[in-house]
């Protein structure tokens, strides 16, 4: 464990409350969520001029709304936030319907199973949270340095093979953290994961607090608790803490983590403020000892139970059996992108086929429920008519994108359009393609698409191209393209992707980069073995010369270091 300078971080249980950057002093002139006062009484009406700064740059976040690129339009991303990714016909109807008229019927679903509008105007705000909150949905704290959405299976309480049902544990958490004033300022933004799902597909390795489902020594079902993970610049997985939360002691449990981010987390620096980063200099037995002393009670003691693999189901989509014996009907939109006509025709697939419950996935996916068995096929048939893919190709299902720069402040590339135009392609150059790889497509660094644990992660960056004018003068241009990282995966034996040092592949080129890497990846694999494993065993060398050359159906053998798996 590192020692720490405690006073120059501003942990506030040590009595250091002087705010030490702008974010901080924001914060502590007036409390986030005071800002929808001014929003409804002073911003709806004078129209965007009208927003204080320390409003628009800090405060806004707190109900889930970030200026869009470009700010001067005056234009919002307003983020609805979705616990679990449940969600009832009606209320995805509203949403539809807000994405038509106030949104340029336009909506993404995001990897932590919110919904985002874009093109929202600050006039439209008050109107906007009437209709969601007259269904039951908010936009509070889905931003900001808050506890963010609570990530949980989109089939708790429905698959067979749950640990256990965490539903009615996420529903009181949520309540209990949203809104709540002891809980509106933490050092930086907090990711909760609660989920008993046998396929650990809420992703508690790179979440703040990860509550996965276990049975205790003596079988009886409820949680394993992991703390401190994330990635942006600084990926982190989490730290199992040993030991084991009982259903009843779960809310206890993340209120007393959170309670412990509050008042001992970082708060001079930014970019160190995030939990991970005082789990990494306490280690999980001071956290652990922190906690129990939080909460009041001990915590028994945990046995690491065996992982998931690598490659397990964690996506819900395709047609799966319910314990009921209904199914469950998950589809693939494009790379998270979806209007608000498809939302509105969705609800009503979701009345007809089923009884209207719909979810999000942390893949960007969704998932209509209670489909009668002979009625299934009717369903897919209505949701092919939509472009909402069933039997989707497993390059359409396995990419993934954020926000990009479309819309994003932060990012440097195209992400939505861009992720398309690669699973496209893929299609076209590897029809059928069988094995598992997935491609995430993140516009910056900041990793909002999880670039970091996928197969093939693709981070924007800028590289400059000459450009000629039919002249003897030439000039220079900055033009769209992707840094690579491979062999990125949860579950068992967990890693990072490895950067391919040297690389920056042009944007307008990744769909054939990609289809090299694909095509070695066949013809130099180990039987059974997948992407990252085989990724893994490659030298550096190895890794940069993976996809240096373009593809074809024609293509030559891969180089014999590549062809041929090496001993272990």
């Amino acid at each position: 464990m590192r020692t720490v300078d405690s006073p120059a971080q501003g942990q506030w249980a040590l009595g250091f409350r002087e705010p030490l950057n702008p974010a901080e002093l924001a914060k502590r002139e007036d409390d986030g969520l005071n800002v929808r006062a001014r929003i409804e009484g002073i911003y709806a009406q004078g129209g965007f001029g009208s927003i204080w700064p320390s409003d628009l740059r800090n405060r806004f976040r707190w109900y889930g709304l970030y200026t869009q690129r470009p700010e001067a339009d005056g234009y919002f991303m307003l983020r609805i936030r979705i616990p679990g990714g449940v969600l009832t016909s009606g209320q995805t109807d509203v949403i539809g319907a807000i994405s038509q008229r106030y949104g340029r019927d336009v909506a993404d679903v995001t990897d932590r199973q919110n919904i985002q509008l874009h093109w929202i105007r600050i006039e439209d705000v008050p109107e906007i949270w009437g209709r969601l909150e007259a269904v039951g949905l908010s936009t509070t704290e889905a931003c900001g340095d808050t506890p963010r959405n609570i990530l949980g299976c989109p089939l708790a309480g429905i698959d067979a093979s749950e640990v256990v049902d965490a539903s009615a544990a996420l529903r009181e958490a949520n309540a209990q953290l949203v809104g709540n004033p002891e809980f509106s300022n933490l050092p930086r933004k907090f990711k909760i994961s609660l989920s008993g799902c046998s396929h650990r597909c809420a992703q508690h390795e790179i979440n703040d607090v990860g509550l996965v489902g276990a049975l205790s020594q003596e079988g009886e079902p409820g949680f394993d608790l992991w703390v401190g993970g994330g990635l942006s610049t600084n990926p982190i997985f989490a730290s199992r803490l040993g030991v084991f939360v009982g259903t009843e002691n779960v809310v206890p449990v993340v209120l007393g983590v959170t309670s412990v981010f509050r008042d001992w987390g970082y708060r001079k620096a930014r970019n160190r403020a995030r939990l991970k980063f005082l789990v990494q200099d306490w280690g999980p037995e001071k956290f652990r000892h922190m906690l129990q002393n939080e909460i009041g009670f001990v915590l028994p003691d945990l046995d690491e139970a065996k992982g998931v693999p690598a490659s397990a189901h964690r996506e819900h989509v395709g047609i799966w059996p319910q314990k009921d014996g209904r199914n469950y009907v998950g589809f693939a939109l494009k790379a998270g992108r979806i209007s608000g006509h498809q939302l509105r025709a969705l609800a009503r697939l979701a009345n007809s086929y089923g009884h209207g419950r719909i979810r999000t996935t942390t893949q960007q996916k969704m998932v209509i429920l209670d489909v009668a068995p002979e009625r299934t096929q009717e369903l897919v048939d209505e949701l092919h008519v939509l472009d909402l893919p069933t039997r989707a190709s497993n390059w359409r299902r396995g990419t993934m994108a954020c926000t990009g720069i479309e819309f994003c402040k932060l990012a440097i590339v195209e992400t939505k359009g861009r992720a398309a135009e690669i699973y496209q392609y893929l299609d076209r150059a590897i029809p059928g393609y069988e094995d598992e790889i997935r491609i995430n497509v993140n516009g910056c660094p900041n990793s909002c698409a999880r670039f970091q644990v996928a197969d093939i992660g693709l981070m924007g960056c800028l590289v400059t191209e000459k450009t000629h004018n039919g002249t003897a003068d030439s000039g220079t241009r900055r033009v769209e393209a992707f840094l690579v990282h491979l062999g990125g995966h949860l579950g068992e034996a967990r890693s990072f992707g490895r950067k391919v040092k040297g690389v920056k592949v042009l944007a307008s080129e990744a769909g054939p980069y990609v289809e090299t890497l694909v095509r070695r990846f066949r013809a130099g694999r180990a039987e059974g073995e997948p992407f990252a494993a085989f990724v893994n065993r490659l030298s550096d060398e190895e890794l940069q010369r993976f996809g240096s050359k373009p593809p074809a159906s024609r293509m030559t053998p891969a180089p014999a270091a590549l062809a041929q798996p090496r001993a272990s």
